[in-house]
Formats: C-alpha cells, structure tokens, sequence
C-alpha cells in the first residue's frame, strides 16, 4: 500500500499518523505540505490528520480546507481513492464539503482527552471490514470541538444509507446520535474524531486503530 499525510501549518499528529500506517500495514507513507498541488502517484489511502490547522482560526478546518492541495485530494477521491479525516481532518472534511455535517464546541465546553469505546455500526466499509464482526473497538479521542451536527435529515439519511460507521458507548461530546465517525455516499472517504493513530499497537492501550488501516490495505 502506498500512502500520503497532508501536512497543514498546525498539524501535530502528521508524524502520528505516518508511523501508525507503517507499523500497521508496511506502506510506504508520504507526508505533503498543504501548498503542494498535485499529490504522489498510485495513493491507496489519503489522511488528513488531527491537530489546529491554521490555528483553527475561523472555523475548525475552514482555512485548511482551501489549501492548494484540498482540490487534489478531492479529485483522488473521485476515483475513488480512499481519504480517511481523523480529528482535525474530519472538521477539515467537512468543511469542504466532502462530508456532510459540521462540528461545534463539544457540549461541555471543554476539551476531551481520555480512551474510548466505540460501536462499529457498519462493519462493511473500506475501513471497518477488517473487523471481521467485532461491534466494539477502543480507541482516543483529544478534541475541544468534537460535537457532531447535521440536520435532522441528513441524519437520517446518513442512518439509513449506512454512512455511520462508528458511534460512542458513552457520548464524551454531544454528538447528534453519539455519532463518531461516518462515510460518504461512495464510501471511501471516512471522517472520525477518534483516533485510529493513538491505538494502533498494545503498548498504547488499544491495537483496534491499526485494524482500520489494515482493512484499507485489504481493499487496495
């Protein structure tokens, strides 16, 4: 599997993510500076990694999402390459509307950094199936705006098309229907505010973060 980290000025977990997919599947990962127009040849998988893009001044992921190389990464993943948004990433993703919905202050107010327990609602993706039947997972949250929103509609719609694929045991942010990470329509872009780079050997609490890039290789 070959890789690619998009780096944004405020990024902190860019290194995270590229050891994490080297440890857990072998690939050869590539991090890109945010101004780079173009991106590496035959991508498996695209991540856009946790931290504070740009300070998160705006709106988390509001300046990110017009880098330069936003335009490339969307175009990969309209062939259908895989892009995975993690924390930060995921607020990126949405901002640039190729995930729906948006996230706010979390509803306490304050940040969240503690272990967590997940249900994987839709163990058939690219990135769940190598879950192999398994509902429950263990991963990382480290947000202060974390709290997932949608219309009323768009939930729904997301429910009933299988586009959540990951849902909080315990609710730590307010998110609509204790949502933690969900699909686009195609399927292979995934945005989740858990943290798959924070969980991906036994020595870090949890191997379950490996899992999802193990199933993306598998899918490749």
């Amino acid at each position: 599997m070959k890789a690619a980290v998009v780096v944004f000025p405020g990024s902190n977990c860019d290194r995270d993510c590229a050891v994490a997919i080297e440890r857990s599947t072998g690939a050869k990962v590539e991090r890109v500076w945010h101004q780079e127009t173009t991106l590496p040849s035959g991508l498996d998988l695209i991540v856009l990694p946790g931290g504070f893009a740009h300070g998160d001044y705006l709106r988390c992921g509001a300046m990110a999402a017009l880098s330069p190389v936003m335009r490339a990464v969307a175009d990969e993943a309209e062939r259908g390459v895989a892009v995975a948004g993690i924390c930060n990433g995921f607020q990126v993703l949405c901002e640039a509307r190729m995930l729906p919905g948006a996230l706010l202050r979390n509803a306490a107010l304050k940040y969240v950094c503690t272990p967590i327990d997940l249900e994987v609602t839709n163990g058939q993706t690219r990135f769940t199936a190598g879950y192999a039947g398994r509902r429950e997972v263990t991963m990382t949250i480290g947000n202060g705006e974390g709290n997932y929103f949608a219309d009323a509609e768009t939930l729904d719609r997301l429910e009933g098309e299988g586009q959540v694929v990951f849902r909080y045991k315990a609710n730590p942010n307010g998110s609509a229907r204790a949502i933690a990470g969900i699909v686009n329509g195609r399927g292979n872009v995934l945005g989740m505010m858990p943290h798959p780079d924070r969980a991906f050997e036994a020595e870090l609490g949890s191997a379950d973060g490996a899992v999802l890039f193990q199933s993306v290789l598998a899918s490749a």
